[in-house]
């Protein structure tokens, strides 16, 4: 589904059931050897999505482990990104010569738990949610926000090694286009552009540039 909003380059994996915890490296199952089980399966299927698209790009296998702030460190000269939420994994690479910016996220379509809404959007969001909730309740935007937030923060940390806050993006977008913008809020940073979708009970979301 994802490879619908993203330019052609992206190596994409998507998957819609979960593999065995036993497809892990060793460096990563010491990561969740703690964990409950489903947990495991899902950082294991994620990371198998993440090895299948390096094969996409003619690269090898290997261990996609985080870095101190839990982003996946990526093999020199490529960019990706990871995501995961119930029923979903999908993971994305493109080499870093041909794009600067890469970021995805994936969310159920359904409402945020109260509260959460009123404490990532600015006002300006607040407002353009509310009034879409209105007009086209079939989609839940205030997730919707929520996932294209989530796709500018991890586009814009592996470029700039600078973590965004929620209040530092401001999302424009529309019932009627797949494109939204993200204005950030710092000294001289660039708009960006990014493409959504809604389909079989999900809310995807893309930044490539």
């Amino acid at each position: 589904m994802i490879e619908h909003i993203l330019p052609l380059g992206v190596a994409v994996t998507e998957a819609f059931h979960d593999s065995p915890a036993s497809d892990l490296f060793p460096q990563e199952a010491r990561l969740v050897e703690q964990a409950v089980a489903a947990r495991r399966r899902e950082f294991a299927t994620v990371r198998r999505c993440a090895r299948e698209a390096l094969a996409r790009l003619g690269l090898p296998p290997v261990s996609i482990l985080p870095d101190r702030h839990g982003a996946p460190r990526w093999p020199a000269a490529v960019l990706g990104s990871l995501t995961h939420c119930a029923g979903y994994r999908a993971a994305v690479v493109a080499p870093a010569a041909e794009l600067r910016l890469l970021g995805i996220d994936a969310e159920p379509d359904a409402p945020l738990p109260p509260g959460v809404l009123e404490s990532i959007a600015l006002p300006s969001e607040l407002r353009l949610v509310r009034h879409l909730l209105t007009r086209r309740p079939q989609v839940r935007w205030d997730r919707a926000l929520f996932s294209m937030k989530e796709a500018v923060y991890k586009s814009w940390y592996p470029h700039t090694g600078q973590r965004l806050e929620f209040e530092d993006a401001e999302l424009a977008f529309d019932a009627d286009s797949p494109v939204f913008t993200a204005r950030l809020r710092l000294p001289a940073a660039p708009e960006l552009e990014g493409r959504w979708m809604a389909d079989k009970g999900l809310l995807i979301t893309a930044i490539a540039a």
